[in-house]
């Protein structure tokens, strides 16, 4: 594996610097099929708390506003990708319907039973502690709430040069375990593209 391609791989865990800007657009074009499913599995209203963890140029952040008018909530471990995602935002900002800061999955600044919903789209790999961030997002869910988790399949992923450091790759079996010890009594798993991505929603009974 050559330095540039770790490089390339560090930028999506982390995007930074005008590197971390290109691959961010890259990846709002790649992965538009989860940011539409996900945004079609949601069910929320007007007003109610949505958090995105990982929420990278605010492309999802944009999409779930113009649908539902809701209450954005976001936490990234990237400064720029703050700076991207409030610009891409500004009229969410300007209605106070948007609260992004920087920070860890694993230690969530948020109090428990908090939101209606929580997204996350390709950042499970880069999280250090998975069952941790797992179980901090199951605590900021209100009852009844859902986790929607969205992945490139452990297959396809495999095929990608750039993911072979860095990169924690789940099966599906795995992801439903795994949502189970953190306390997630209901874990569905639904196909978005058959053998290459899906989404694991972890319901809060």
């Amino acid at each position: 594996m050559s330095k540039f391609t770790e490089y390339i791989g560090s930028q999506f865990g982390n995007p930074r610097g005008i590197v971390g800007k290109i691959c961010c657009v890259i990846m709002n074009v790649i992965n538009r099929a989860m940011y539409k499913n996900t945004v079609a599995l949601m069910n929320v209203l007007p007003g109610e708390k949505v958090l995105d963890i990982g929420f990278g140029n605010g492309y999802l952040l944009q999409q779930m506003y113009k649908k539902f008018k809701v209450d954005l909530y976001g936490v990234d471990i990237s400064l720029d990708m703050m700076t991207q995602a409030s610009k891409r935002n500004q009229k969410a900002a300007r209605n106070g319907h948007l609260h992004l800061q920087v920070g860890d999955c694993c230690s969530l600044p948020f109090e428990n039973d908090s939101f209606s919903a929580v997204s996350s789209i390709n950042t499970i790999y880069f999280w250090p502690d998975t069952v941790k961030g797992l179980s901090e997002i199951h605590r900021v869910l209100k009852p009844g709430a859902a986790f929607y988790n969205v992945v490139y399949t452990k297959e396809w992923l495999d095929k990608l040069s750039y993911t072979k450091k860095g990169f924690k790759k789940f099966e599906s079996e795995q992801l439903k375990d795994l949502g189970r010890l953190a306390g997630f009594e209901k874990v569905q798993i639904k196909n978005i593209v058959k053998g290459k991505s899906f989404v694991a929603v972890y319901t809060k009974l």
